[in-house]
């Protein structure tokens, strides 16, 4: 069985390895290209809709080793559609964004097209998030239809615009991709899933064959082609953290995807402090501090990387405790967390460069010590 995942990977890399400079003269040819301007980082023109090499690397791989995969591997019925909801929504996703990349969709065109492919997941193959566990909690809820449906498709939209937004560098969106998919992989492991692991290994492939072209300085930009299929993927395989009941609760998915989902969150809360609308673009995303910061372009998408590892190595502590019902790791994951994003946030500047309480509180209580250890 490993010999399946490995050789699918390995396929998958190759396959994304020979298509990207085949796909990069095609956009150059439609006039799929990236005009440098105000809020972006390069200066030159750029081929997009690298995601298409993504794309039909993972396609390719897996209807290539279909007549080889043991039907054991496919077993369940939900195996079955989570294939399918993968390549048909993935496919509306793909062409959405290929769309966007040439002809410049606008936010409104593009939604629909996000809440069409998830509900092509939901209605189409009948997956959605059915229980929840609140962390410290020994049940597991059922949800009821009626809330489930419209859940699902919010998660599925807001996953993957979550990717869409922090595709700002040269291999920043794919790398933190791949990194929450090998979270995914090394859960599913875990739990004894091998269709997701399958999935992921081919996926993974394709994101690595892709970053020889796509990481600084970068040869061709994924585009919303990419970054929309890569955080759709993400949306849908990370649900297996809300089916799989007995193995995980409801926190594990929301750390799979920490990177970019705490980037979101922070840009709300700062156009909010702001007075600015919510979907406003700007410059103070994480990647934009970092870079203001001093860091150069590679070391900033290096620095991404280790958070998202970072992310995905609490993940899957959460998973492996909630496995042996080790409340108490959740507690201190969850404590870990917050205090984290709070204190990186405020180091960073991601919200505000002025308005640093934990920092403040803690160079008070430093002063204070130092105070006191003099009068001794």
């Amino acid at each position: 069985m490993i010999t399946v995942y490995v050789v699918g990977g390995l396929i998958a890399l190759l396959l994304a390895t020979g298509l990207t400079p085949l796909v990069k003269k095609f956009a150059i040819k439609v006039g799929a290209v990236d005009v440098p301007n105000a809020r972006k980082v390069h200066t030159r023109i750029m081929p997009r809709m690298g995601g298409l090499g993504i794309y039909a690397a993972f396609v390719l791989t897996l209807l290539a080793l279909m007549p080889f995969i043991p039907d054991t591997l496919f077993g369940s019925a939900r195996d079955g559609n989570l294939v399918k909801a993968l390549l048909a929504g993935g496919s509306i996703i793909v062409l959405v964004g290929a769309l966007d990349d040439r002809f410049e969709l606008s936010a409104k065109v593009k939604l629909v097209g996000q809440i069409i492919a998830a509900c092509v997941v939901v209605f189409g193959f009948d997956l959605t998030v059915n229980f929840v566990n609140v962390p410290f909690g020994d049940k597991y809820w059922s949800i009821e239809s009626w809330i489930a449906i419209p859940l699902t498709i919010f998660w599925i939209v807001g996953v993957t615009n979550a990717i869409n937004l922090i595709d700002g560098l040269d291999g920043l969106a794919a790398g933190v991709s791949g990194i929450s998919i090998a979270t995914i992989m090394v859960m599913a492991v875990f739990m004894g899933n091998p269709a997701v692991i399958l999935l992921c290994a081919i996926l993974l492939g394709s994101i690595v064959g892709f970053l020889f072209f796509n990481f600084h300085p970068a040869k061709i930009f994924m585009g919303d082609t990419g970054s929309l299929f890569l955080g759709f993927s993400l949306a849908v395989l990370s649900m297996l953290g809300f089916k799989q009941i007995a193995i995980v609760s409801f926190i594990t998915p929301l750390l799979i995807i920490g990177v970019p989902l705490s980037d979101t969150f922070f840009a709300i809360i700062r156009r909010w402090l702001q007075k600015k609308p919510i979907f406003a673009p700007d410059k103070g995303h994480l990647h934009h501090c970092l870079r203001e910061l001093g860091f150069s372009h590679r070391k900033t998408v290096l620095i991404i990387y280790g958070i998202a590892a970072f992310f995905g190595m609490l993940a899957i502590i959460q998973s492996f405790a909630a496995s042996h019902d080790a409340n108490w790791v959740t507690f201190v994951v969850i404590c870990i967390l917050l205090i984290s994003l709070q204190l990186g946030a405020e180091v960073i500047g991601i919200v505000s460069k002025t308005k640093r309480p934990m920092l403040n509180m803690l160079h008070r209580l430093r002063v204070k010590a130092h105070a006191d250890s003099r009068t001794k």
